[in-house]
């Protein structure tokens, strides 16, 4: 599926429950975490500074990503953005919204996150990050944009 894509949430499980004995308890066999796999939907991204911040549009024209999109920013309601600009699997920068109040709207074709801050000072951190975004998709890179570290999008530039 084009309008998808496939990303490895990393290893979720720590080391191997031991029996005290120093072996791990699957009857002598170590026990391997399972793949962790999920989709995240593949949008286009705008980036607009606005009074104290920046606003990120992230947009589909496939329905289904538009609503895996929304459903996945109302499930994730309240919680914190960040963005990580990757190329090749890597990531290149990682921009945390913790100094701003992110706020998410559904549009009709995919969501609208607002991250704006009081302070003059954070919002200036905060254009900073999305300058750099911005910056970082026009070269190639693809943007995720996260809610607690969940992916909600993954994104390139419009």
């Amino acid at each position: 599926m084009e309008t998808m894509m496939t990303m490895d949430r990393g290893m979720m499980t720590g080391m191997p429950m031991s029996s005290g004995m120093g072996t791990p308890m699957a009857s002598g066999m170590s026990m391997m975490p399972g793949m962790n796999m999920m989709m995240t939907p593949r949008c286009t991204m705008t980036i607009e500074m606005c009074d104290g911040g920046m606003k990120m549009m992230c947009m589909s024209d496939d329905e289904m990503s538009a609503k895996m999109m929304q459903s996945l920013c109302m499930m994730m309601e309240g919680a914190g953005c960040s963005c990580c600009c990757m190329m090749n699997g890597m990531t290149v920068c990682a921009c945390n919204m913790m100094m701003a109040k992110c706020e998410c709207e559904m549009m009709e074709k995919g969501v609208m996150m607002t991250c704006t801050s009081g302070d003059a000072d954070c919002a200036k951190m905060i254009q900073a990050c999305g300058e750099c975004m911005m910056s970082m998709m026009a070269a190639g890179c693809m943007c995720m944009m996260m809610m607690n570290n969940m992916p909600v999008c993954c994104a390139m530039m419009a």
